[in-house]
């Protein structure tokens, strides 16, 4: 198999990774009861996103020679991979489907278009395809949906428009193929409505998803020189109205970025509501290639399958659609020794039994699945389809915590464990939620461990999870679930003020007896704080904190006291004092993808000053000052400040100044959206 894919399709993505080290483990693992329980919070109350059908995928490439073998189409339906995405990455941009040939790359026997649908039907997959934008045409693209869905009834309900196309040069780094003279987003953006219209009206059914860049990973934030905007901003507006789901791609270098996620998609979706015009909220984001992409870190030991549950969990809990390994099979890369076990720097799920250029190193045989094949198996145990994630956290960091609801009633909670040393004892809270006294179903996955266990052990409330491990739980309810009401439809929010929000939401079914009231919750960090309840179908939430998301969900309480699961969540941000005897206008002037400058105006409306002081907070841990002009600068932590100087000092009624900041970033840019001056909260424009 051909080793270039693994070496071009990814030339940035490693270069500014944040490496970890991980202790080796020959170190002599900490004792159970040497260790303080870390207190896990699960919130039946907190509802967050639906799990969905098309939630574990992965890649397939036709450079891949097993991609149509039943030995590969069978591991991959074990792992529960319910979307395969077909012909792969890069290559999507010089491949042409009729004749089965991609100029310039390498294609494998067995690799066509109707051999990866007979091994996506065996596997149990939606396929996803991603149409040639680079060196194809929309009457191509439009010809494939004729002979994949009319001629041959495929079926194929989502449909990419390009790969990584930002990729072109435009920024200045290339590595997608692109034969267009123009290489801009607008562009990009054209084309794809054309691709659009062309393809729809062989089958207006099928779904169209527009490439998007991912929040903090480049060239994310960057305005090139003729542009109006960054490529999302540009996109978004010419081709919304076109399409029915954006794609992101990420591979974050470091393992411990899946607190990165939250921000990720509430910024992926801001842009999408800002820029794409009327009925935006029926977009949905698709994540169609995702590895941790730390090679000397676990790109296929354990360390890399913890990280890689994490993220998928985290993703899904976010509202994404899909999460797709990529990729399938790969090839060997850097070998190293990763947690007393050989990573052979490899991105794919399975091995591809190949060897080092000098023969010194060879992978196990063909189809031996890597540690993170066994994190998609995990995932799909854990979350299936239809199931319902709710909010579930820990106290300690080494430790994080997922859960599900189901429709029968139970809870299933995903402990990953981190630590490469330590086997840390969690006491397991619940909250809205009352657990059956009897052992529950326990699968656990350790380091280096060639399957999952199952077994019916313990309790629901306690458990000691093992070095570098992930453990999935099953829990019963205490009593039957029947006779509830059901629960609340999809909220809505409206009129957003600094400190109120007015939600409203579709009645639930009742159950036996009548409905008797509606409660609303907040979901805050690791447990859920009620809001307010009333009778109706309405409630406006007040003494809400400028500048915040909030997520909310509504659960029905029926006359005898039964609670019906939580509501679907609804997320908003307060904004700030719609008037106020000052106003700041935060403006990012330019991006340059971990960093920005900022343009802060200040303006007066109330009586003269003389003498100012400016402060505001950084959002997140990951953002700092870099440095400030224009006024005397201070950090303290997450607390800026800034002091006029001497020739700004003083601000007439009206009257207004501009100063100048650098922001650091190494996450999601939140921007600061709180400013207060001289004490007082600001209007912000």
């Amino acid at each position: 198999m051909p080793k270039t894919p693994l070496i071009t399709r990814t030339p940035l993505r490693l270069a500014s990774a944040v490496l970890l080290t991980l202790a080796a483990l020959n170190i002599p693992a900490a004792h159970a009861d040497e260790v303080t329980p870390v207190a896990v919070t699960v919130d039946a109350r907190a509802g967050l996103s639906a799990v969905p059908e098309t939630g574990i995928g992965a890649n397939h490439a036709i450079w891949d020679s097993r991609l149509g073998t039943d030995e590969t189409a069978d591991l991959l339906k074990d792992a529960g991979v319910k979307l395969l995405r077909y012909p792969g990455g890069s290559y999507s941009d010089i491949y042409h489907w009729a004749d089965h040939t991609a100029p310039g790359g390498y294609v494998a026997p067995g690799t066509d278009f109707d051999t990866f649908m007979s091994g996506a039907r065996r596997t149990g997959a939606q396929a996803m395809v991603t149409a040639n934008y680079g060196t194809g045409t929309a009457e191509e693209a439009a010809a494939w949906v004729r002979s994949a869905n009319v001629t041959k009834g495929y079926g194929v309900k989502y449909w990419e428009i390009g790969n990584e196309n930002y990729g072109n040069g435009h920024y200045g780094s290339a590595w997608e193929a692109d034969d267009h003279a123009d290489k801009s987003p607008a562009e990009y953006a054209r084309t794809v409505v054309a691709y659009a219209d062309a393809m729809k009206a062989v089958d207006p059914t099928i779904k169209i998803g527009a490439v998007l860049t991912t929040p903090a990973n480049w060239p994310d934030g960057l305005t090139a020189d003729g542009d109006d905007g960054t490529w999302n901003k540009v996109v978004l507006s010419l081709a919304g109205p076109k399409i029915d789901f954006v794609i992101l791609h990420w591979y974050p270098g470091a393992l411990d970025k899946a607190a990165h996620v939250p921000d990720m998609i509430d910024l992926t979706r801001r842009q999408i509501a800002a820029y794409a015009g009327p009925g935006a909220e029926r977009i949905g984001i698709a994540m169609t290639e995702f590895n941790t992409g730390s090679s000397s870190n676990g790109t296929n030991t354990q360390p890399g399958a913890l990280a890689a549950a994490d993220a998928y969990a985290t993703l899904l809990a976010n509202g994404v659609f899909t999460v797709d390994w990529w990729n399938a099979h790969n090839g060997i890369g850097a070998v190293t020794q990763v947690a007393g076990h050989t990573d052979y720097g490899d991105f794919g799920l399975l091995s591809s039994a190949a060897c080092t250029s000098d023969g010194s190193v060879c992978e196990p045989p063909a189809n031996t699945p890597f540690a993170p094949y066994y994190a998609l198996r995990m995932m799909s145990a854990f979350a299936r389809p239809g199931d319902r994630f709710v909010q579930a956290a820990t106290d300690q960091a080494k430790v994080s915590a997922h859960a599900v609801r189901r429709a029968d009633g139970s809870l299933a909670v995903l402990l990953i464990n981190t630590s490469s040393d330590t086997s840390y004892p969690v006491a397991i809270g619940y909250s809205g939620f009352v657990p059956a006294s009897g052992a529950p179903t326990v699968l656990t996955h350790t380091n280096g461990a060639t399957d999952i266990t199952r077994s019916t052990s313990g309790s629901a409330t306690s458990r000691t999870l093992p070095p570098l491990s992930m453990t999935t739980i099953v829990v019963s309810p205490a009593s039957a679930q029947t006779g509830l009401p059901g629960a609340p439809g999809q909220p809505a929010v409206s009129n957003v003020t600094d400190t109120t929000a007015a939600i409203s939401w579709p009645a639930a079914s009742a159950g036996p007896r009548p409905i008797a009231k509606y409660e609303v919750y907040r979901n805050n960090g690791a447990v859920a704080e009620q809001l307010g309840e009333t009778s109706g179908t309405s409630f406006t939430a007040r003494n809400l904190t400028a500048g915040t998301r909030y997520t909310v969900n509504v659960i029905a309480r029926d006359s005898g006291g039964g609670v019906s699961w939580a509501s679907p969540p609804v997320t908003f941000t307060t904004g700030t004092p719609a008037t106020s005897s000052c106003a700041v206008r935060l403006t990012d002037q330019s991006d340059w993808g971990n960093g920005y400058v900022g343009a802060v105006e200040i303006t007066n409306n109330g009586a003269p000053i003389n003498g100012w002081t400016l402060h505001f907070r950084w959002p997140r841990t990951w953002q700092s000052l870099g440095s400030g002009w224009s006024a005397v600068w201070t950090e303290s932590g997450s607390e800026v400040k800034a002091v006029n100087e001497p020739g700004n000092g003083s601000l007439a009624t009206g009257a207004s100044t501009t100063i100048g900041f650098v922001g650091d970033y190494s996450g999601p840019n939140v921007l600061p959206a709180v400013f207060t001056l001289n004490g007082t909260v600001c209007a912000t424009r």
